[in-house]
């Protein structure tokens, strides 16, 4: 080949390979890839909206017939936050805070605080080694809704332990760290070591807290510039707290990435998980044994042994302002405080967008199905919907409207299904020439 052909061909191809990068992995906790490209720059926010309420009951709430209460109430919430993205030369960071304090006009036993921060980092240490972290954590007392793909956090939620699920409106307090050092041992083969800690805990002793640590490895390998396959080994333990029970789960599973095109691609990974888990429960004594000591029941040490599938996968078209999704799988979790440890099937969907010249919105809806292994034998979850939207009016005021509804179902509990709903309009004030940001 002529050489100046050849240098022609390698400055054009080069660049073409350095602007279409991977795809993500999402057995790593990685956001889609594209959504790393653009710069989305900081905005604060605050709005005031009326609220209205239903299903407000709390663990202690009981009516004279046994049943769970069920309150409904207007009110006001006062919220602010801010959001945004930006790149260096060797490091991204994403913030995502929002904060919102409700006040119950008529049920002022519900009034609370709520807040939430998303935080990505990812540092290029040297040319063949990149650090990332990851950090979610706030509290909340009804169902947390942040649990989707935001465009400013270079992370999936979903592979956290973020708490989604919880069933009474009762403070939770979550937070949960996870870092990861990639190795970039040649243009094809990566290595990643990880760690991790997370908390939840909740206001009421009735319900359970919990304490985890994980650790993970695995291998990654470049088939092509669009696709990549591997394999990863997890190790998770959980605590609990008021109650005496701890469980430790070996999960692996083979991987595949696959970008269809620079903005649409899937992202998966499937396996096993190994569940041992170990708890305190009264058992019924022997007859005899009851007659002569005048007991009926006493505790006993169970001992727990579950193979779970462990998959997921995910699907995103990334816009210039957004993200569209689908993702789906199962897994094991501790729980929702009521629940210990758990095998829990999800499915989730979200479209997050602002590019419109005065209109955002955002929709996401998500499926859970879960079975008890722990404390309790019994299956519970929940169907959820959200829908937010935001005009911009004049001067960075916008109009802000949202809706979301959650149902909860157990078909071995009969009192646990409940369906609760909340509605809001009001005025947001955020700056900039794009709509208030409402994902």
């Amino acid at each position: 080949m002529n050489p100046a052909r050849a240098l022609l061909t390698l400055v054009i191809v080069v660049p073409a390979f350095g602007q279409y990068a991977g795809p993500a992995i999402l057995s790593r906790g990685d956001a889609p890839a594209a959504m790393e490209a653009p710069q989305i720059s900081f905005q604060p926010f605050l709005s005031v909206s009326g609220t209205y309420s239903t299903g407000l009951a709390g663990v202690a709430v009981v009516n004279p017939q046994g049943d769970l209460a069920n309150a409904s109430s207007a009110g006001v919430t006062i919220s602010g936050g801010i959001s945004g993205s930006h790149s260096w030369r060797h490091t991204h960071i994403g913030v995502d805070y929002h904060a919102g304090y409700t006040i119950y006009g008529s049920n002022t036993a519900y009034n609370s605080f709520n807040q939430g921060l998303s935080f990505g980092l990812s540092q290029q240490i040297s040319r063949h080694i990149k650090f990332s972290l990851r950090e979610a954590l706030g509290w909340f007392s009804r169902s947390n809704p942040n649990v989707g793909l935001t465009q400013t956090v270079p992370f999936d939620p979903s592979q956290s332990f973020i708490p989604t699920s919880d069933f009474y409106d009762n403070r939770t307090i979550f937070s949960t760290t996870q870092g990861d050092l990639v190795i970039q041992k040649s243009s094809r083969l990566s290595f990643d070591l990880g760690g991790g800690f997370f908390i939840n805990r909740r206001a009421s002793t009735a319900l359970y807290g919990v304490t985890g640590e994980e650790a993970m490895g695995d291998f990654q390998y470049r088939l092509s510039r669009r696709a990549t396959f591997g394999a990863n080994y997890s190790f998770n333990h959980y605590s609990f707290t008021g109650i005496l029970s701890s469980s430790d789960i070996h999960g692996s599973s083979l991987t595949y990435a696959l970008r269809i095109t620079r903005t649409l691609e899937f992202s998966g990974y499937g396996g096993f998980m190994r569940a041992e888990t170990k708890f305190i429960q009264n058992v019924p004594v022997d007859p005899n044994v009851a007659a002569l000591l005048g007991i009926t029941t006493t505790t006993a040490l169970i001992h727990r042994i579950n193979w779970v599938p462990n998959f997921s996968g995910r699907l995103s078209e990334t816009f210039a302002r957004g993200v569209a999704y689908v993702a789906g799988g199962e897994t094991i979790t501790p729980g929702n405080g009521l629940f210990l440890t758990s095998r829990a099937a999800s499915v989730t969907a979200g479209y997050g967008y602002s590019g419109l010249r005065r209109w955002s919105l955002g929709v996401a809806v998500i499926y859970t199905t879960a079975l008890s292994i722990g404390n309790v034998n019994g299956s519970y979850g929940n169907i959820s919907g959200s829908f937010s939207m935001s005009r911009s009016l004049f001067h960075s005021l916008s109009l802000i409207t949202s809706l979301a509804a959650n149902q909860y179902r157990s078909p071995d509990f009969t009192r646990y299904n409940r369906l609760i709903y909340s509605a809001s309009v009001g005025i947001g004030w955020s700056p900039g020439s794009i709509p208030l940001r409402i994902w």
